[in-house]
């Protein structure tokens, strides 16, 4: 292939530099609607509860009001900076605290007391004329298809609906918010989430990593150009969903078309939820990014409230299947994180069969450029 038919990538420094993660931490990550999970995973679908989280370093509190009403603040109290609840440990398996009961959040340093909508309620032995000038630090909270997003810089966030745009037309039909967690499966992945991100743009990858899903899916071990990702990809004759065997006893999602039924659809909602859509289940991919190099990931499958209610129901059929493609590609992505560490790299290149992988330039160089001016 002649090299006019090659396009750089990102350069190194953006996926190996300290001082670039920083900047991108702070222009994207906080600057974009950020999932955090499901919100019945949270413990957020009950009134009065109250959790800590943990978005690429800054801890957030994130509760659920008398009315259910979610809200969401900096974890730093407005008196003396005190954070109200201990931070999430950086070893813990998850990136928040399980939700607590709770009516207010009171600071454990001088008893300054919020509202769980983060209004100063009480100062003792304080004077404060305007309480309202000392509600917590808000954050953005917003809810779409069961998932929960919060947004660091609210006073500069655009609509969440405009940054799931994409995937609520592609996955209209899932009904994504009626399903439920039937799995979780964890992992830590030596690589910066945008390796992940773009390994899982593009399908170039799928034969020589993923010789079983390919064989499940024939169109994928083809070099993942010219697929018709909004109508679906097939998979084999007599297969119809992404298991060990492809198929299962589960029924199909209801509210599919004749496509989807058979066919398997992806999405991506910058900058850390990715979505597989099968027949009868859903893989959610939560993208935690913990350093410049280091990213964990949930894979969280979700299926009909009435299949995980029935007492039969075992999803190691597609647990199994999805363990193996994610061990596949976590690897990858650890090999290639390591070989863009070498002083011999200066950028990668993009092949034509790529050219969905270009979207993460065009996602994330006008944040950044938005940052500088």
């Amino acid at each position: 292939m002649a090299e006019h038919d090659l396009q750089a990538a990102l350069p190194r420094e953006m996926y190996v530099a300290e001082a670039a993660w920083r900047t991108e931490r702070e222009a994207v990550l906080f600057g974009d609607w950020y999932c955090l999970g499901r919100v019945d995973d949270l413990g957020l679908d009950v009134p009065r509860r109250t959790l800590t989280a943990d978005v690429a370093g800054e801890s957030v509190l994130v509760t659920s009001d008398e009315q259910g009403a979610l809200h969401a603040a900096y974890n730093v109290c407005r008196h003396r900076g005190c954070q109200l609840r201990p931070p999430v440990q950086e070893s813990a398996r998850l990136s928040h605290e399980p939700a607590d009961e709770a009516s207010a959040l009171r600071c454990p340093y001088h008893s300054w007391t919020y509202g769980l909508d983060g209004r100063l309620l009480k100062a003792p032995h304080a004077e404060v004329e305007d309480p309202a000038a000392f509600a917590l630090h808000p954050v953005g909270v917003e809810t779409w298809g069961g998932f929960v997003f919060v947004h660091l810089t609210p006073e500069r966030a655009t609509p969440l609906a405009e940054q799931v745009a994409h995937a609520e037309t592609t996955l209209a039909n899932y009904g994504l918010a009626d399903l439920v967690t039937g799995r979780v499966l964890d992992y830590e992945v030596h690589a910066n989430y945008k390796v992940l991100l773009e390994n899982y743009n593009e399908c170039y990858h799928c034969g020589p990593v993923h010789p079983e899903l390919s064989r499940l899916v024939p169109a994928f071990a083809g070099g993942g150009g010219g697929l018709d990702w909004d109508k679906g990809i097939p998979h084999r004759d007599g297969a119809w969903t992404f298991t060990t065997t492809g198929t299962t006893d589960r029924a199909p999602l209801p509210g599919l078309d004749e496509d989807e039924r058979t066919r398997h659809k992806g999405d991506l909602v910058y900058p850390n939820l990715m979505l597989s859509a099968s027949a009868d289940h859903v893989a959610a991919y939560i993208l935690r990014p913990l350093a410049v190099d280091r990213t964990r990931v949930s894979c969280t499958l979700l299926f009909a409230a009435d299949e995980v209610a029935k007492p039969t129901f075992d999803p190691d059929d597609a647990a199994d299947l999805w363990h193996l493609v994610n061990q596949q590609d976590w690897a990858i992505c650890e090999a290639v994180q390591r070989g863009m560490s070498s002083r011999a790299y200066t950028h990668g290149w993009f092949a034509p069969m790529e050219d969905d992988s270009l979207d993460i330039r065009r996602w994330l160089l006008p944040r950044l450029e938005a940052r500088r001016g």
